[in-house]
């Protein structure tokens, strides 16, 4: 689908705000993509599609989860982590997303895995630093991505956020722990 199609069809499951977030972290997206030498085509329409279920019925979502038998784990922690997976079944039933790595880009942008695309990367790291987010040090991680090399920006991006999510004493999903040190691992030359 074209990127206005894409778009419409978002702009119809979000409020305002959201919506511009999206396309936010598209054009984010797709920077980071030409910048680290990804698919900015692929880029796009995931980071289009990464929060087609932020709003999504909570009970829906849940039913989805088990039907589709996603990881129950999801099930124990905060119901803003479920949109990812339900999202990435939405692109493929509705939007007709079949590629892969696309639909983990939009399955795993709010909580990382071990061993996580560049295209992964990518959409996780718009998410949380395109330009209408406003949180403390967002400036500084816009400005690493400028010049960190892209695992070194996941590890940073992965830091802040959990950090942050032991400040306010929140439960962490398992996968980011994981991929938090999945990278660091394989940054030190630890992991084969």
């Amino acid at each position: 689908m074209e990127r206005a199609k894409l778009l419409a069809a978002m702009k119809d499951r979000m409020p305002e705000k959201r919506y511009i977030h999206t396309i936010g972290v598209t054009d984010t997206a797709m920077a980071l993509a030409e910048r680290f030498g990804q698919n900015p085509k692929k880029a796009e329409v995931a980071a289009i599609l990464h929060d087609s279920c932020k709003y999504a019925d909570r009970e829906w979502m849940k039913q989805m989860i088990i039907e589709q038998q996603m990881d129950p784990t999801l099930l124990l922690y905060h119901h803003e982590l479920w949109h990812g997976p339900v999202g990435a079944y939405v692109a493929r039933q509705e939007f007709g997303v079949e590629d892969p790595d696309m639909l983990n880009a939009i399955r795993f942008h709010t909580t990382g895995r071990i061993g996580m695309s560049d295209l992964e990367k990518i959409v996780y790291i718009a998410d949380m630093i395109e330009p209408n987010r406003k949180f403390p040090d967002v400036d500084k991680l816009r400005e690493a991505a400028k010049t960190m090399e892209l695992n070194d920006l996941m590890i940073t991006c992965l830091s802040h956020s959990i950090m942050f999510l032991m400040s306010k004493h929140q439960p962490i999903f398992p996968d980011s722990f994981n991929c938090y040190n999945d990278l660091l691992l394989n940054k030190k030359g630890l992991k084969s």
